[in-house]
């Protein structure tokens, strides 16, 4: 089963940095991550949501690349080429892929301008040791997807992990 987690953070700095780790963690093999949207809230406070993957390039690459062999069929690779980028992009860009938009943008609408929120799908619990680097960055957790004891352990390590590491940082300063 998959956890979704929804981080909010200060500033949209920290939440990028927050997903580059957690991006970081997935190459090490650590969490398989099925998407990581930053919501951003601008200073109107219109939400803007930063994908993973821009399903505008995908779907034109994709489209341009059938687009080209059925034009080499035809005779006209030029044409196939552009049909097949324009067809793909509007595609893309009508795919939702991995967490749905409309439920990001609904949980966003509590940011303040200048703040963001990093929604995280994972394709299984999380660890410990994710639940800590991750807490490293700071944040708070929004919103998840568990149960109510599952998702009160997870907050409850979250905090004590962000306290640990603010108390490391203190201790350092002195």
């Amino acid at each position: 089963m998959s956890e979704l987690i929804v981080i909010g953070y200060d500033t949209p700095d920290e939440a990028e940095a927050a997903r580059k780790a957690l991006l970081g963690m997935s190459r090490e093999y650590l969490v398989d991550v099925a998407d990581a949207v930053v919501a951003t809230a601008d200073k109107d406070g219109t939400i803007k949501l930063n994908q993973m993957v821009n399903l505008w390039t995908a779907g034109a690459a994709g489209g341009a690349f059938w687009g080209l062999l059925i034009g080499f069929i035809f005779f006209n690779p030029l044409l196939g080429v552009a049909v097949g980028a324009g067809a793909g992009a509007l595609s893309g860009a009508l795919t939702d892929f991995g967490i749905n938009d409309k439920f990001m943008k609904d949980v966003a609408n509590v940011l303040q301008p200048g703040q963001a929120a990093l929604f995280m799908m994972v394709s299984a619990t999380a660890s410990d040791r994710v639940v800590e680097r991750l807490a490293e960055k700071g944040g708070r957790i929004l919103r998840t997807n568990l149960d109510r004891d599952a998702e009160s352990r997870l907050r409850q390590e979250f905090e004590q992990a962000h306290a640990r590491e603010t108390a490391f940082h203190e201790e350092k300063k002195q």
